[in-house]
């Protein structure tokens, strides 16, 4: 009995050996990594139609208003330019829609006075700046564009005159 007694405690005494063994051999190491990501700078740009409608030459000038959507990744810079327009002859001073060969103008501006032409900042044009604020719907700022078709072109031809491109450019 002694003899089992002695076994009982030495292989208890082993076995404690054991697991205090394992439990050293289960050290630990550790180190650390960094997470980086850029956000580059980008813009978004929308824009609606200008529809004049109904233009009567003996009227006062016809204005009509539309905007331009922009939204850019929050604090980039941009400028908004107009160019103007693909119809023959149309320049930023003077822009035309066309009806076959019959041309009429018109001029779009940046201001409710209509004075400051919207174009590309050359010739005495004006640009619109802005710093963006995200490019969610919700950040969206919106660039005014006052059209403006002055009174007094009585030779026109009854027609539907139309510019199918005014090109919007937002550099950021």
């Amino acid at each position: 009995m002694k003899t089992l007694l002695r076994n009982a405690v030495l292989g208890l005494a082993g076995a404690a050996l054991m697991i205090g063994a394992n439990v050293a051999s289960a050290a630990q190491s550790t180190t650390t990594f960094q997470v980086q990501a850029a956000v580059v700078a980008n813009c978004l740009v929308t824009a609606n139609s200008l529809a004049f409608g109904t233009y009567n030459p003996l009227a006062a000038d016809l204005d009509v208003d539309t905007t331009v959507s922009v939204r850019c990744t929050n604090g980039t810079g941009y400028t908004v330019t107009l160019n103007a327009g693909t119809t023959t002859g149309a320049t930023l001073a003077q822009r035309k829609m066309a009806f076959g060969t019959n041309y009429m103008n018109y001029n779009l501006y940046r201001d409710v006075a209509r004075t400051e032409i919207f174009g590309d900042g050359a010739g005495g044009t004006f640009t619109v700046t802005g710093t963006g604020t995200g490019l969610g719907g919700g950040q969206a700022q919106t660039v005014n564009v006052r059209g403006r078709i002055p009174t007094g072109q009585d030779t026109l031809p009854i027609g539907t005159y139309t510019e199918s491109t005014i090109t919007v450019t937002v550099t950021f």
